[in-house]
């Protein structure tokens, strides 16, 4: 499905799990390769700690990659999640964000190892800061792309 920019931010805005955890896109960039997510600290996403439940910073970075790509690569490339791997680094308190940013190194990568019609497996690296720009989690995440038969 081709999507436009300010749709999707509305469309992350609604989805259920986000409105409850007040994830908000702050930016995506006409072309698909930038994107900006930030979530502030609600009684929805607090941990015990009083901090932000790790659950809801994985989901804050989960889809948004794999949703670009296939943006970019259009309909004619299969997207997927593969793999994902964070690291907590610090409590994350008040407003946290995270920014996406898809190369043209990236993209050339992926479309050299997808030419033959064979999977390839690209990681991006992500990192959730606070508002000092402390870092608060980095992910891994490894998108999984094929052109379609």
């Amino acid at each position: 499905m081709k999507w436009t920019p300010g749709l999707m931010k509305w469309g992350i805005r609604l989805y259920g799990p986000y409105l409850g955890a007040g994830v908000r896109a702050d930016t995506i960039a006409p072309d698909w390769r930038y994107m900006k997510i930030s979530m502030g600290l609600t009684w929805f996403n607090r941990n015990v700690m009083g901090t932000h439940f790790g659950g809801s910073l994985y989901s804050m970075v989960d889809p948004h990659l794999m949703l670009m790509l296939m943006q970019i690569l259009g309909n004619t490339y299969l997207v997927w999640d593969r793999r994902a791997e964070i690291d907590f680094i610090r409590p994350g308190t008040g407003r946290v964000s995270a920014e996406f940013r898809i190369t043209d190194s990236d993209l050339d990568t992926i479309r050299e190892n997808t030419a033959g019609g064979g999977k390839y497996l690209h990681t991006f690296d992500v990192s959730v800061t606070d508002e000092q720009d402390n870092l608060v989690a980095a992910v891994k995440k490894v998108i999984y792309v094929r052109k379609k038969k």
